[in-house]
């Protein structure tokens, strides 16, 4: 058979250069490369945060709503024909100078030998009241001058750095609760002033020629008039509510919070009020968690228990003049603070099996580690071990970073 010789296309020369020669192999090798690079998995992009040193606070957020503190009903002493009440809410009165109501008795009721005793028991009875409140007075106005006098002492002691922050704002709580308590008692002996009044005036007509002119019914304190319970002229019995009266200026705070809620509030936390009509959040601070909680039915139709939270305004009255009896605001009462805290974004943390972990950036891959964390209030958490100060972690991975996946942060815009 006649021998084939290869075509000069296909058929290397014995003299040809050696990169010709390797050439059909380079190819090969671009060819894997190329095949390798396609199948390589990518680096994927995640947002990423810092692991910093500051100040954290956590708080619990609810609805509140604003009262006067020391309200009186100003009720009718006895049954009578009651002229018509034009006064209007909101109206400025005067202890003992405004007229609230006029009561015509026609000397009905005070023609018995019974009712002359009750009136005569009345007086004595609001004569003890006004000692004890008299008493009570003396007591708060005595607490509130040595409280504010300590007060000034460690001023000067946090001045210097020589007491704790938390020793100073426990002082002032003391002080400001004193304060309070001052003036509630005050208003309570304006009050058993004004029914000892009340009950001198009707026994005086119970005697042997009575004044038959109509009952006059004064403001027992100074403030405004909150609300009038009946406008219109008729018969009323003794007892009969008419109207409230108080000081809008001295307001206090009741807050609805969850009773799991309440129990982390201690009287003296601070308070933010939020949402009340004014540019900047108002402050106050705790004075009493009610020892009662109550059931209530949510919008979604779950039973809860919740708790009454009370809390004082420390911020002046000239930041709030406008603001009245039952306005709504947005109270967070803080619950836990450290002003110079470990703490990273809560939401680069996550738990398998019950255990809190995280991915720390390394170079451009992603490390699990553990992580012991401590509270939280919903945007950073406290760490106490795992991570460190400087330490970059992925936020929120999902199922395609492991622990050693190639990363690529990026920068979301807003954050």
């Amino acid at each position: 058979m006649p021998e084939v010789s290869p075509s000069p296309a296909t058929a290397t020369k014995p003299g040809a250069p050696l990169w010709r020669r390797r050439l059909p192999l380079l190819g090969a090798g671009v060819l894997v490369a190329l095949i390798i690079a396609g199948l390589w998995p990518l680096a994927v992009p995640v947002e990423t945060g810092a692991v910093t040193r500051g100040p954290l606070v956590v708080t619990v957020d609810e609805e509140g709503m604003t009262r006067v503190k020391n309200r009186y009903v100003v009720s009718a002493p006895v049954a009578g024909q009651l002229r018509r009440i034009d006064w209007k809410a909101g109206a400025p009165v005067v202890a003992g100078q405004t007229v609230l109501a006029t009561l015509e008795t026609s000397g009905a009721d005070f023609l018995d030998a019974r009712s002359q005793a009750q009136a005569e028991a009345r007086v004595r009875a609001a004569e003890a009241t006004r000692e004890a409140a008299l008493a009570q007075r003396e007591r708060a106005g005595a607490a509130a001058k040595m409280y504010a006098a300590d007060f000034d002492r460690l001023k000067q002691l946090f001045a210097q750095k020589v007491l704790s922050a938390q020793e100073f704002d426990s002082a002032q709580m003391r002080t400001t609760t004193a304060l309070q308590e001052e003036r509630a008692a005050e208003f309570g002996l304006k009050v058993a002033e004004f029914e000892l009044q009340q009950a001198r005036a009707l026994l005086s007509r119970e005697q042997p020629g009575g004044s038959a002119e109509p009952l006059v019914i004064t403001s027992p304190v100074n403030g405004r008039i909150l609300r009038v319970f009946q406008e219109s002229s008729r018969v009323v019995p003794g007892g009969f509510a008419l109207l409230e009266v108080g000081d809008p200026a001295d307001l206090e705070v009741r807050i609805e919070v969850l009773s799991r809620d309440g129990v982390a509030i201690r009287p003296g936390a601070r308070v933010f009020l939020e949402q009340w009509g004014g540019p900047e959040p108002l402050a106050a601070r705790v004075r009493l968690v009610e020892p009662s909680a109550f059931t209530k039915v949510s919008a979604l139709g779950v039973e809860e228990q919740r708790v009454y939270v009370v809390a004082d305004f420390t911020d002046p009255l000239e930041q709030r003049p406008t603001l009245g009896d039952n306005y709504r605001v947005e109270a967070r009462v803080v619950t836990w603070e450290d002003a110079a805290a470990l703490r990273a974004p809560a939401g680069a943390l996550f738990q398998r099996g019950g255990v809190w972990q995280a991915f720390v950036l390394d170079g451009r891959r992603a490390r699990l580690r553990t992580v012991q964390v401590g509270h939280s209030n919903g945007v950073d958490a406290e760490i106490l071990g795992g991570l460190h100060e400087g330490d970059r972690v992925v936020l929120y991975p999902g199922d395609k970073v492991t622990d050693g996946t190639r990363i690529e942060p990026i920068q979301v815009t807003g954050r």
